[in-house]
């Protein structure tokens, strides 16, 4: 573990919070009583716990005992693009800390829950000398914290096919959306086009898996067979299409309420929402 120059016992207890871990409020105030009994201060730097099982009270305890190891554990820093695929982020992964790809993606396929999108959007610390399986585990323990926050401040359960179809849409949401502000905009299209039992006839969807930096042609809408080509098939896609981030998904909880069905990316680069196809083809003409 690396503890930051003016950490508190706060701080630590936030920040294992954040990252998945099942610690609080009272560990806060355990941590601050073993300080005032031992007269230790919290130490800055990499503490090493040289056990595979401790109980809750002896980690608290060895946050304050343990030494700090001489030789300082290099700490490489990971970031999940919001809208990448896991195969393309395991890759560079596997890259980047000179590990093995395959079994990093073995590893996903047997603890994730999520086809796509187990791994949240965001940047991680991890040392080089995780290996694949401890690896996965760290990264999909952190951002099941997150998910199942959020889930639960929203619908007070944390129900895994509902979350499914919420990280499906917010997936589509990330990958067709210019900016944040038009994400809840996004996901009302998405919305009144279920609704109306429309295709959604969105280009982000056939970028899943290996085809997630693959242009969409005509040809391709026309060959892929797969339930991720919306253009052929009704309804979502049978899982979600990237990694997503925290605003995505709450642009898919709470949507915009429009009347939207179509939009167009213009000449800046971001879109115009339209009610109508007479008006969206009159968009597509502006364009051409």
């Amino acid at each position: 573990m690396t503890i930051p120059h003016n950490s508190t016992s706060k701080s630590i207890i936030s920040q294992l919070n954040k990252r998945g871990y099942d610690i609080g409020f009272i560990d806060r105030y355990l941590l601050s009583f073993i300080g005032k009994i031992t007269n230790k201060p919290i130490k800055k730097g990499d503490v090493y716990l040289h056990a595979h099982r401790i109980s809750r009270l002896d980690f608290l305890y060895q946050l304050r005992q343990a030494k700090i190891a001489p030789k300082k554990a290099k700490l490489f820093k990971i970031t999940l693009i919001p809208g990448e695929t896991k195969e393309i982020f395991l890759e560079q992964t596997a890259k980047k800390l000179d590990i093995n790809a395959t079994k990093l993606l073995q590893a996903y396929t047997k603890y994730a829950k999520y086809h796509e999108a187990s791994i949240s959007a965001d940047t991680y610390l991890v040392p080089k000398e995780m290996n694949e399986e401890k690896l996965i585990k760290f990264l999909l323990r952190s951002s099941e914290h997150t998910y199942k926050k959020l889930a639960m401040q929203t619908y007070g359960e944390y129900n895994q096919t509902q979350w499914n179809r919420i990280l499906t849409i917010a997936s589509i949401i990330q990958k067709e959306a210019a900016n944040k502000q038009e994400m809840p905009l996004v996901a009302s299209v998405i919305y009144n086009r279920l609704k109306k039992n429309m295709r959604l006839q969105m280009d982000g969807t056939l970028n899943y898996g290996k085809y997630s930096h693959i242009k969409v042609t005509p040809k391709r809408i026309k060959t892929d067979q797969s339930r991720f080509n919306t253009y052929k098939h009704k309804g979502l896609p049978p899982s979600p299409i990237g990694a997503v981030s925290t605003t995505a998904i709450k642009a898919a909880i709470l949507p915009a309420k429009t009347n939207y069905l179509y939009f167009m990316r213009n000449k800046s680069g971001v879109h115009d929402f339209t009610n109508t196809y007479k008006k969206h083809r009159k968009n597509i003409r502006k364009m051409k």
